[in-house]
């Protein structure tokens, strides 16, 4: 039988579950995909980063049911990453032993640089791209990495999230301002060498934009994966979405799942994009899960492209 491998992700915004399967050197198929809004994130960027209550118990309840649901399959290896809530919460230990306690999971949290490398490694061995830039922007972190000529060549982590921003600055008045005060802070830090002409998006937020994109488009494909657009042409949405309200956010193809930071995650990714001065967009529909399960299987050391197809493709 070929191996199945499971990955559990557990962001500052949402846990997710995926069950892969190997079918050969060159090909790999997604068996299974569960997301839960478990927030773990909620609360902690005012409380100096420590995880609250009812963020904890929502993570709890989500693992434990991917658990049940991973004890279905013939699972060889199931590998269990946490990223930017979790590095940044003085208390992760607590939470990481009181998991692995109850549930018999073993949580490992993951630096910035590192989830930036695995969401490029998935763009460049299942998308067409020899030279760019990958930006994940998560609900704590934006993770960056350059590609050069089919090679990851450097990777940053800027503490710039879509949650992050909302709790920081969604209750004060002139928020938006606020807030693009802070991303311009940050964004000093991102060293001078991060440019080029092509973006590669990952992640819920930025791909939220490449469907919203699409459907205004009248695009009938319903696959985001390399689907691509010119930054300037679209400059106006994004200003459109700083400015709208929930009904307005609807008519621009905004889904209700993603209109509480919405608005965060367009400003965060105008601004990156400004600053990497890119002027096109390729947008991904995979990243950190299926770059460490890449490298889990020790596929870059084969150099070429892989195959992966979701169920019923």
């Amino acid at each position: 039988m070929n191996p199945y491998l499971a990955v559990i992700d557990i962001g500052s915004n949402s846990a997710r579950l995926v069950i892969y399967q190997q079918i050969n050197s060159q090909e790999f198929h997604l068996i299974v995909e569960h997301k839960s809004p478990v927030r773990i994130g909620e609360g902690a960027y005012l409380k100096n980063g420590y995880l609250q209550p009812l963020a904890k118990e929502r993570a709890y309840l989500a693992l434990k049911d991917f658990t049940n649901i991973i004890q279905k399959y013939p699972i060889s290896k199931t590998l269990c990453i946490a990223t930017s809530a979790l590095r940044d919460a003085p208390n992760k230990l607590e939470f990481i032993q009181w998991i692995k306690k109850e549930l018999n999971l073993e949580i490992i949290v993951i630096d910035g640089k590192e989830e930036a490398k695995l969401g490029a490694i998935a763009a460049l061995y299942l998308l067409p791209i020899v030279n760019g830039i990958t930006i994940d922007i998560g609900g704590g972190s934006s993770d960056i990495a350059i590609i050069k000529n089919s090679v990851i060549v450097d990777t940053y982590s800027l503490n710039l999230g879509t949650v992050r921003l909302k709790e920081l600055f969604s209750t004060q008045k002139q928020s938006i301002e606020k807030s693009k005060q802070y991303i311009k802070l940050k964004l000093k830090l991102l060293p001078t060498h991060f440019k080029a002409n092509t973006a590669v998006s990952i992640g819920g937020t930025t791909r939220t934009l490449s469907k919203a994109i699409m459907k205004l488009q009248n695009n009938n494909t319903q696959e985001v994966h390399s689907f691509n657009y010119k930054i300037e042409d679209y400059q106006e949405f994004f200003e459109k979405i700083l400015i709208s309200n929930e009904d307005q956010l609807g008519k621009l193809k905004i889904p209700k799942s993603r209109l509480d930071t919405i608005k965060e995650g367009t400003l965060i990714w105008q601004s990156i994009l400004e600053k990497i001065e890119a002027n096109e967009v390729i947008s991904s529909s995979v990243g950190v899960r299926e770059g460490l399960f890449l490298q889990d299987i020790n596929f870059m050391e084969s150099n070429q492209s892989m195959k992966f197809k979701k169920p019923n493709n």
